[in-house]
């Protein structure tokens, strides 16, 4: 080697000063991936590289938002201190003014309006340590019982489904490990190749196994290429299919007649229910064929194994309860549940979209999933904390319905931490107008979002690269967020922000907790013997087993792997099988000469929720920089709208203008938009804000709109086609 060569190497070697390395875990989807970010200082710069990390649901795989999730974290737009707004525009201020503000604000609110007037909007996206510590705030510090969170508009519909049919919501009964060894799989209204990509491989294994799919969607996507039979349903039919396949299981004899005997309630009420629909009916209502539906059918009910899963596309509308019945009666009515390689899993949105409905964030829950309505839970968690039972508030109202209340005057105060439901929530403009209307509003956030603009406080955040706590993934494993990496300027923890707020509320002495660790060790207690029993669990046996699946009612315990072997959790031990009608009790829209088209929303690979933290990424922007509505080329000839020209999409509550993209690959009685952005391409302002009656759920899937050419000066052009 020549000299200069060997110059060369030690100069490269020099200017590489340090390396660091932050162990940590995905803030993005319910896999939630664990990872490292690679931190190196060389000369002046500093360079970041994150890789997968194995763990036993991704075994080291990451997506590109996982490995972009940094540039959001360490982006020059986050917030560092507080900042209080002052003549209409927001001043960094001290913790100690904030406080104080805070204070002042709250003190006055229930002195004046009373203690309910006091509203607290949580996030499926704190860890389990945050979300239980909000709820003893609002029901503690805050004496409210107006309390519920953004995963309202995530989960709910799984959530009750499940509680309803098995008395137990845990998002998977099995593990993502068996889905290799299962013989049919139905994945209903679920884009998991560009929504949850890292659990594709599972899928993707199974089929090589010989495992035949089934893929429920108004769209082809990148999810039903890989099925082997995609029933291509109008939009809002989930119900009414489920009806379908399982009546013509019970007719042609594929059902588990034994396993219904000692294990089901309520078969024979179902039974008689679907003899009266035909089957001809379930065709019209879905727009299916009779062989699209019986081949379905069949192959389900003949196979020895099969697992269905469900997501936003059949659980985001007013019937989304009904239509997670629909399809859990399948499973139940075939035996196919409590056993390996059978069961059912509700593909959850957000990070923690598990633990975060578990621990208190839901207006009729106490931590480890009780009921705040009865009266032993009740009981049992005034204990753990230390108050009189009757000093507890009541059930609340679902999310949305705290804006109504906002917009009334019945709460005039909110605090929401991490979440921006200005964006998130249906009927948006009214949403945003239910917020302008509070005395105050203080939001925790890392940027200042839509949400937090119309804030009289906002509270510097902190991100996943800074706060450890637990977090409980798709399959109900409990993990062990790492987070090391220092907190900037003067963030502070979002748990340490409950506690100095309890404080100055003179409620200090409930939260003196100094580590998130320490607010585990009373959310174990908080737990157990509940439904969600986390009491097994430390931080130590998390770090030593690398995730652990609840139920885990002992420290001896390893945590449980499969639900409903033996039995389900109801009191008598059987599940609850449940007739349910084609048609919702909440009407949905239908398309109207006004309004020919149907509007449903969804997810891009690149983009999360409301795009807040996605789009400070330019790697992810890169790839979407702006929303789209997808169009059949056939629709859009009939309305005369050009291929990547702009649009504006109207429904009764609003209207959009986005880039219109013409494909193949979606109904031509059907139109698309994703939900990531905001401002005049904020879809959720065209949706309606009718409520699932069972889990007050919106219905974002299926909204009537008319579409026409957008012009520079807002008069748009419409066209009325003949047919």
């Amino acid at each position: 080697m020549t000299e200069l060569m060997l110059k060369y190497f030690r100069t490269k070697q020099q200017e590489v000063q340090s390396q660091k390395v932050y162990d940590t875990q995905c803030p993005f989807c319910s896999m939630q991936c664990k990872m490292q970010l690679i931190e190196q200082r060389v000369v002046s710069r500093r360079n970041y590289k994150t890789v997968g990390k194995d763990n036993p649901t991704t075994n080291g795989r990451l997506c590109i938002k996982g490995m972009s999730a940094h540039q959001h974290a360490l982006h020059h737009e986050r917030i560092k201190q507080p900042m209080l707004k002052v003549d209409g525009e927001f001043v960094p201020i001290t913790w100690k003014k904030a406080l104080g503000h805070i204070r002042e604000k709250y003190t006055a609110i229930q002195r004046e309006d009373g203690l309910d007037a006091l509203s607290v909007y949580g996030s499926a996206s704190l860890t389990n340590e945050e979300a239980y510590l909000l709820g003893k705030f609002a029901r503690v510090a805050l004496k409210t019982k107006h309390i519920d969170y953004n995963g309202r508009l995530c989960m709910a519909s799984a959530a009750t489904g499940a509680n309803q049919t098995f008395g137990m919501d845990r998002g998977f009964t099995n593990t993502l490990q068996e889905v290799p060894y299962t013989r049919c799989i139905i994945l209903a209204g679920t884009n998991l190749a560009e929504c949850q990509p890292t659990a594709m491989p599972y899928f993707e294994k199974a089929k090589e196994n010989g495992a035949f799919i089934i893929a429920i969607d108004p769209r082809e996507t990148a999810t039903t290429k890989a099925a082997d039979l995609h029933l291509k349903n109008k939009p809002g039919t989930d119900a009414a299919l489920a009806n379908g396949l399982l009546k013509i299981l019970i007719e042609e004899q594929m059902i588990d007649q034994s396993f219904i005997q000692k294990r089901v309630n309520g078969f024979e009420e179902v039974r008689e229910y679907l003899s009266s629909i035909e089957i001809e009916e379930i065709e019209s209502i879905t727009d299916l064929s009779k062989e699209e539906l019986y081949q379905a059918a069949s192959i389900f009910g003949q196979e020895e194994s099969g697992m269905i899963f469900t997501a936003r596309g059949i659980e985001q509308q007013t019937d989304g309860t009904a239509a997670v019945r629909g399809f859990l009666n399948i499973l139940l009515a075939t035996g196919k549940i409590g056993k390996a390689n059978s069961g059912y899993g509700a593909i959850t949105g957000q990070g923690n979209g598990q633990g975060a409905r578990e621990h208190g964030q839901k207006a009729d829950q106490l931590p480890g999933y009780r009921s705040i309505e009865k009266e032993e839970d009740r009981a049992y968690i005034s204990k753990v904390w230390g108050v009189e039972e009757k000093d507890l508030p009541g059930k609340g109202v679902s999310a949305y319905e705290m804006f109504e209340k906002a917009y009334e005057g019945t709460i005039s105060g909110m605090f929401i931490m991490c979440s921006n439901p200005v964006v998130s929530h249906p009927n948006a403009n009214f949403v945003e107008k239910a917020l302008k209307n509070l005395k105050s509003l203080i939001v925790v956030d890392m940027f200042i979002s839509e949400t937090a603009k119309l804030a009289d406080l906002i509270l510097p955040a902190s991100s996943y690269l800074e706060d450890q706590g637990t977090m409980t993934n798709v399959e109900g494993r409990v993990t062990l967020r790492e987070a090391n990496r220092p907190l900037p300027g003067n963030v502070k923890h979002d748990w340490q922000i409950i506690c100095d707020m309890a404080k100055v509320l003179g409620k200090g002495d409930y939260f003196s907790f100094t580590t998130a660790e320490e607010i585990f060790e009373e959310l174990r207690v908080a737990s157990r013997g509940g439904k969600a029993d986390y009491f097994g669990i430390t931080y130590e046996k998390l770090r030593k087993e690398d995730g652990i699946l609840w139920p885990c009612p002992s420290v001896e315990h390893r945590g449980t792997e499969r639900l409903f072997e033996d039995s389900f959790a109801h009191k008598d031990g059987r599940a609850k099988m449940a007739a349910i009608s084609n048609l919702p009790r909440v009407p949905k829209q239908s398309q109207s000469k006004k309004y020919p088209l149907l509007l449903t929303t969804g997810r891009v690979m690149s983009q999360y929720l409301t795009g807040e933290q996605t789009r400070k990424s330019s790697t992810l922007v890169a790839r979407n920089f702006e929303s789209f509505m997808e169009i059949h080329p056939h629709t859009a000839k009939k309305y005369q709208l050009e291929d990547h020209s702009v649009v504006k999409v109207e429904s009764k509550t609003g209207h959009i203008k986005v880039r219109c993209k013409w494909s193949m690959k979606i109904r031509k009685d059907t139109v698309f938009v994703p939900f990531h952005w905001v401002g005049t391409q904020n879809v959720n302002k065209l949706v309606s804000d009718d409520l699932d009656p069972s889990c007050k759920m919106p219905g974002f899937k299926v909204i009537a709109v008319r579409v026409s050419k957008a012009s520079s000066d807002g008069n748009e052009e419409m066209v009325y086609p003949d047919e």
